[in-house]
């Protein structure tokens, strides 16, 4: 049953096959709009420490589901440079929606032959990666065409995957314990870190250096100079699993979220915790920092919660704890992804749906809101009519632009 709406890589090795359903659209109009609006955003002036004028992304839009016999668990979510969003199911499957009327255009069965784990997308390029259960690692096109398979990558599953920002370089993690570090074009390891002791559930590779950030199970973050496979510094903040990292695009800030209910942010100039981040009901399992504005990012939980919060404030801004709520599963957000215009937010979860999430009018906000518990300070954030100093009284925590400097550590390689 079709889906419906509630809204030359070098190789040329065999195409493991597979059953499309839908059209494929090579291109639309959306990529112009899209790259359009960045240059519009980009050729800005933007000042640390003032926000933007934007709404949280807290307005539902739409609510897709697919309604096949085979419909499991979204495990990840990943947009195109064009617009369009890619989710990768529990069941092996990917399905492609339009980021403007949140259609169905494609469902690829089959796509891997167990559960996506991880989906990447290669910075300025028509390439991604992704990785399963079984710890291979598969290359794609944006037409959906898979153009190699390296089977074994790991021995186990497959966490996640991350892009140097020079596209040469990719890392991945895995339950085996392990990172590597591998070569793009040829697709060989090239280094692997270890000093994990458990399962190794997310890696990042930072925006501008040869440093890769890990967390695991073992309730510990770690740094590594992707170059020399050397352990840098570890982290034993948690008091559980850690479940995410990401690194801000400023390079100084790196976000962590844990089982334990706190998200922790570090500064690594000073390789200390700046802050702690209170106030989930269960475990976090997913975390995204805004494309446009450095300090704002989201996060979502095991209980279907998703949380928008405001660096240098302690509590959460915006609270939307029925964002996933199925009576019938779990509703655990597996992962959430904000659109390269900023504007809106996407999120995945183990209830078996995809969810759009919008900006909201100014006109429409109001101390009653139907999408969410709004605090105040966002509030401020949104209302006014032109840039202001909005935590001036906190510059201790406004990122600078100058490059990080760790000993050792150079370039992106």
């Amino acid at each position: 049953m079709a889906p419906e709406c509630h809204p030359h890589h070098p190789y040329s090795r065999p195409q493991p096959s597979f059953k499309a359903s839908g059209p494929i659209r090579h291109q639309t109009q959306v990529a112009s709009v899209v790259r359009y609006a960045q240059n519009r955003m980009s050729s800005a002036v933007v000042y640390s420490g003032i926000p933007s004028r934007s709404a949280p992304a807290s307005r539902l839009v739409r609510c897709c589901r697919n309604y096949r016999t085979r419909a499991s668990a979204i495990n990840r979510v990943l947009w195109t440079p064009s617009g369009r969003l890619i989710t990768g199911s529990r069941n092996g499957e990917f399905t492609v929606w339009d980021g403007l009327s949140f259609r169905h255009e494609l469902t690829v069965e089959e796509a891997h032959d167990h559960s996506i784990r991880s989906m990447v997308w290669r910075f300025e390029h028509e390439d991604w990666i992704s990785g399963d259960d079984e710890g291979c690692i598969k290359y794609w096109k944006t037409n959906m065409t898979n153009v190699l398979v390296k089977q074994s990558a790991h021995q186990e599953a497959v966490r996640d995957l991350s892009f140097c920002r020079t596209n040469l370089k990719f890392c991945s993690c895995s339950d085996d314990t392990l990172v590597k570090v591998w070569d793009y074009e040829t697709c060989q390891e090239e280094r692997r870190l270890t000093g994990h002791s458990w399962n190794v559930t997310s890696v990042d590779w930072h925006p501008t250096k040869s440093l890769v950030a890990s967390g695991g199970k073992d309730g510990v973050v770690k740094l590594w100079d992707a170059r020399t496979a050397r352990e840098l510094c570890s982290f034993y903040d948690h008091n559980s699993w850690v479940n995410s990292v990401k690194w801000n695009q400023n390079g100084n800030w790196l976000l962590t979220a844990s089982k334990d209910q706190v998200i922790k942010l570090y500064d690594i100039r000073s390789m200390k915790e700046l802050l702690s981040f209170r106030g989930h009901c269960g475990p976090v399992t997913a975390l995204a920092w805004h494309p446009l504005q450095e300090d704002y990012f989201v996060s979502g939980t095991g209980d279907g919660s998703i949380l928008h919060w405001l660096v240098g404030h302690l509590s959460p801004q915006v609270q939307l704890p029925n964002a996933h709520n199925s009576n019938n599963y779990n509703n655990s957000v597996w992962d959430l992804k904000w659109h390269p215009m900023g504007h809106m937010l996407c999120s995945g979860s183990n209830d078996r749906t995809t969810k759009f999430w919008c900006n909201n009018d100014e006109s429409d906000i109001n101390e009653n809101q139907s999408f969410g518990v709004l605090n105040s300070a966002f509030a401020a954030y949104m209302s006014c009519s032109f840039p202001l100093p909005f935590h001036e009284e906190q510059p201790s925590l406004v990122a600078k632009r100058e490059g990080t400097f760790i000993p050792g550590v150079g370039i992106a390689i």
